[in-house]
């Protein structure tokens, strides 16, 4: 059996070193690098060629894992991406697979779990838990929040605990306006609070 070649990408070292342990005693996968940022991952693949990438979301300052996957998968050859996190946002997942990962697991897995998605990753398959594959095709069927630009101001900075007057302010507008626009982005979102706005907005990747 042809060994799959396996880059590690996470930011701190001790996380590296325990995954990589899982590999020690096996031939069907061979850890051929480790990179402690999306930059040095994007480097690394280009002259390692792994099969695939076993990368973090969360990288620290600089390329996040979905950053990271979508540029790996831009290369040529490019690698298939696995993110190994700890973050299960839906919005989180939903970018990694737009962005071309080919699985999401969490970092409680069971070892043989992740054998088990890097060999099915590196033959071009799809790799996601089953709470998550149901919960990526829920978000996926549902419709999209649309924000116009201005609504997406009015919400970041409402994000930032600005009132009203403080937002029109800032954005030269009257409060009135101010209001107008958070009772659209209210609507859009289902909610019937700032703070639930926010909530909202932050899980479906808005902020």
């Amino acid at each position: 059996m042809t060994a799959v070649r396996v880059l590690l990408v996470d930011d701190h070292p001790i996380v590296r070193a325990g995954v990589r342990s899982l590999f020690d005693h096996r031939d069907d996968v061979e850890v051929v690098g480790e990179a402690s940022s999306g930059e040095e991952a994007v480097l690394l693949a280009r002259h390692l060629h792994p099969d695939v990438v076993l990368c973090d979301l969360r990288l620290g300052e600089g390329m996040d894992g979905v950053a990271t996957t979508a540029a790996l998968r831009a290369q040529h050859p490019a690698p298939a991406v696995i993110i190994l996190t700890t973050f299960d946002r839906d919005a989180e997942i939903l970018g990694a697979i737009e962005a071309g990962a080919a699985g999401y697991l969490l970092k409680d897995v069971a070892p043989d779990d992740i054998v088990r998605a890097i060999r099915q990753a590196a033959s071009g398959g799809l790799v996601l838990a089953p709470e998550i594959s149901e919960r990526v095709v829920q978000v996926m069927r549902a419709p999209r929040v649309r924000l116009t630009d201005r609504e997406r101001e009015v919400l970041a900075l409402l994000d930032t605990g600005a009132s009203n007057r403080e937002i029109a302010k800032t954005l030269f507008v009257t409060e009135a306006t101010v209001k107008t626009h958070l009772v659209h982005v209210f609507e859009k979102l289902g909610a019937d609070s700032r703070a639930r706005a926010i909530a909202i907005a932050r899980d479906a990747g808005l902020l």
